[in-house]
C-alpha cells in the first residue's frame, strides 16, 4: 500500500537525521484520518518517547533558502513559509524530503476555502469575518513579499511553487503544526512532534527543548555540522552555493564606509555563538500521564474554545467547554442607536470608557465574550446599565468623573479612572465596577441584552434555527461532509451558547426581583 510504503520511508528519514522514536510509540497510518501516535506498551508520566535533534527540524536556519529568506528581510511565519515551499519543489531532492512526504498536501483550514463555503458554511460564526480578512492580509502578504522572490530563485527551483495557492497550503501547514524551537531557530516544523494528535484538556505527552550545557562548543558544533540531515541526502542535498543570486543583488554599494564589514562580522560571530549553544540542547517528547497499550497518545494545543481550532487546526470538538460566543460592541450601539440617537449613544459609551472600561479587541473590532455557561462579560452588562440610565443619573455621574479627573490633575485624588463610582439609582445603590452582575440586570437592562442576543443570533440566517443545525450535524458523513461537519459544530456550539444566555439573563432578573412579577419579555427561544 501506498500509505504503508511512505510511513516506511518516513522512519528511514527519522534514523538516517537525528530523530529517534521510541518503539513504545506505533505511528499508524489511516487513509481519511491521516497518521496518529499509539501506544504499543503501558507508558508512564515521565517516560521520554522521541528525541529530535534541531538540525532535523525544518526551519529558516536550517533551510537551503536562508540566504533567500534573509536577503529579503523576512522572517516569522512568512520566513517559514518560503523555507517550506522552498523545500517542497526541491522534491526528493530536498533534506527533508522523506519528512514532507508524509505531510498532507495542505491542512483542510478555512484559510485555504473557497469563498463559496465560507459564505455558506460560516456565516454568522466568530470564523467568518476573521477568516475573510486573513484571507486579504495574507495575498497582501504575497504580493508584497513572495511574488518578488520568483525573480532571484536557483534554476532548479519552479517559480510555480512559490504561487498564491502555494503560500497558502504553506501558511496552514505552518499554523497547525509548527512549533516554537529557541531563540535562534525561532519557530520551525518538528518532525515526529507534529504528527500527535490534540484533545482538550488531556495532554498526554509534552513537547519541550532540553539544554545540554555541559556540551563544549566543539561538540556542539560537530551536533550541528553532522549527520542529522546531511545523512539522508547525500549528493542530493541543495547547496547554499545554489541561493547565492540574492547575496551579489546585495553586495556593498563601492565607496561604503567599511565599518559595516566589522559589524557584520561581529554580528556574525555572536549568530553562530548563539548557534552552538541552542544546538547543543536537544528537543524531547516526554510523557506527562500513563497512557495504557494500543490507546492514543495525544498532544494539546491549548485550551481553545471550536472557533481557533478550526481556524488554526482544521477541526472541532463536540461539547467543548472552552467555547464562547462574540458580541461585537458593533451590535449594543446599533441596538441603542435604534433606541434613542446616535448622539446619545456616542455620549454614553465615552462616559464608559472615562470610567476605564473597553471591550476585547482583535484585529479591527472590539466585542464583549459570553461564556460556555452563557455568562455575559461584565464591562457588556455596564454598558447597557450606563445606556439606560436616567438622564439624571446620567449627568450625575458625567459631572463626578469630570470632578474626580479634575482633582486628580491638581494632585488631590486617585489618577484611576476606573476607581469605583458609588451611586444611587432608583432601588439600587452599589459600586460600579465592584458590585455583582446581579445588581446590573434590571428589567430594561435585561430586555435590552435579549434584544441583542436576537440580533446575533439572526446573523445566522433565518432559514436554518439550533434544531436544524443539530439534525443537520447528525446527517453529515465524515469524511466526506468534513467541511459541514465541523462547521456544523462550532454553529450549534454558538447557539447552545446563546440560548444558555437568554436562560441566564432570565434566571438572574427573576433572582434579583425576588420573584416578583413583571412584564413578559419576548424574545426567541
Amino acid at each position: 500500500m501506498a500509505t504503508s510504503r511512505r510511513l516506511r520511508g518516513f522512519k528511514r528519514w527519522m534514523k538516517a537525521n537525528g530523530v529517534d522514536c521510541s518503539d513504545a510509540l506505533n505511528l499508524v497510518d489511516d487513509e481519511n484520518d491521516g497518521v496518529s501516535v499509539r501506544a504499543t506498551c503501558d507508558l508512564k508520566e515521565g517516560d521520554v518517547v522521541a528525541n529530535i535533534s534541531k538540525p532535523a527540524c525544518l526551519t529558516i536556519k536550517t533551510s537551503g533558502a536562508r540566504e533567500i529568506i534573509e536577503s529579503a528581510g523576512l522572517d516569522g511565519s512568512l520566513g517559514l513559509s518560503v523555507a517550506l515551499m522552498y523545500e517542497r519543489s526541491l522534491g526528493e531532492e530536498s533534506p527533508w524530503s522523506g519528512y514532507l512526504q508524509i505531510l498532507p498536501s495542505q491542512e483542510d483550514l478555512p484559510l485555504v476555502w473557497s469563498l463559496q463555503d465560507l459564505d455558506s458554511l460560516l456565516s454568522g460564526t466568530e470564523l467568518h469575518k476573521v477568516v475573510k480578512e486573513d484571507h486579504v492580509l495574507i495575498c497582501e502578504d504575497w504580493e508584497e513579499n513572495i511574488s518578488p522572490l520568483t525573480s532571484s530563485l536557483p534554476q532548479n527551483v519552479d517559480p510555480d511553487s512559490f504561487g498564491i495557492k502555494e503560500y497558502l497550503a504553506a501558511k496552514s501547514l505552518i499554523a497547525s503544526r509548527s512549533f516554537q524551537i529557541d531563540d535562534y531557530h525561532g519557530s520551525g516544523m518538528v518532525p515526529l512532534a507534529d504528527l500527535f494528535n490534540h484533545k482538550t484538556g488531556a495532554e498526554d505527552v509534552h513537547f519541550t527543548a532540553e539544554s545540554s550545557h555541559s556540551e563544549s562548543d566543539t561538540e556542539a558544533d560537530e551536533s550541528d555540522n553532522g549527520d542529522a540531515v546531511n545523512e539522508a541526502t547525500d549528493e542530493d542535498e541543495p547547496s547554499n552555493k545554489s541561493s547565492s543570486s540574492p547575496e551579489q543583488s546585495l553586495e556593498e554599494v563601492p565607496g561604503e564606509n567599511t565599518d559595516d564589514e566589522a559589524n557584520e562580522e561581529e554580528e556574525e560571530k555572536e549568530e553562530n555563538s548563539s548557534m552552538l549553544q541552542d544546538d547543543a540542547s536537544g528537543l524531547k517528547m516526554i510523557m506527562v500521564k500513563d497512557v495504557a497499550a494500543g490507546a492514543e497518545v495525544f498532544n494539546t494545543y491549548g485550551l481553545m474554545g471550536n472557533a481557533a481550532l478550526l481556524h488554526r487546526y482544521g477541526f472541532t470538538e463536540p461539547d467543548n467547554p472552552y467555547d464562547i460566543v462574540n458580541i461585537d460592541l458593533e451590535l449594543v450601539t446599533e441596538w441603542s442607536t435604534s433606541s434613542f440617537t446616535s448622539r446619545y449613544t456616542r455620549a454614553r459609551l465615552a462616559l464608559w470608557r472615562k470610567l476605564g472600561y473597553t471591550g476585547c479587541e482583535s484585529q479591527n473590532s472590539e466585542y464583549f465574550e459570553v461564556s460556555s455557561t452563557g455568562e455575559p462579560q461584565t464591562e457588556l452588562l455596564i454598558l447597557l446599565y450606563i445606556l439606560l440610565l436616567p438622564d439624571d443619573a446620567y449627568n450625575k455621574l458625567d459631572l463626578a468623573i469630570s470632578a474626580k479627573a479634575s482633582l486628580s490633575k491638581e494632585g488631590k485624588g486617585s489618577s484611576s479612572p476606573s476607581s469605583p463610582y458609588e451611586l444611587t439609582i432608583g432601588k439600587h445603590k452599589f459600586k460600579l465596577g465592584e458590585s455583582e452582575n446581579d445588581v446590573l440586570l434590571t428589567d430594561g437592562l435585561c430586555e435590552a441584552l435579549l434584544t441583542i442576543v436576537d440580533k446575533r443570533e439572526s446573523l445566522y440566517g433565518a432559514s436554518t434555527s439550533l434544531e436544524d443545525d443539530i439534525a443537520g450535524l447528525k446527517a453529515c458523513c465524515l469524511p466526506k461532509d468534513r467541511r459541514l461537519y465541523h462547521s456544523l459544530v462550532l454553529r450549534v456550539s454558538e447557539r447552545k451558547i446563546l440560548k444558555q444566555l437568554r436562560s441566564y439573563v432570565r434566571t438572574k432578573a427573576n433572582e434579583v426581583s425576588g420573584g416578583k412579577r413583571r412584564k413578559k419579555m419576548v424574545s426567541k427561544s
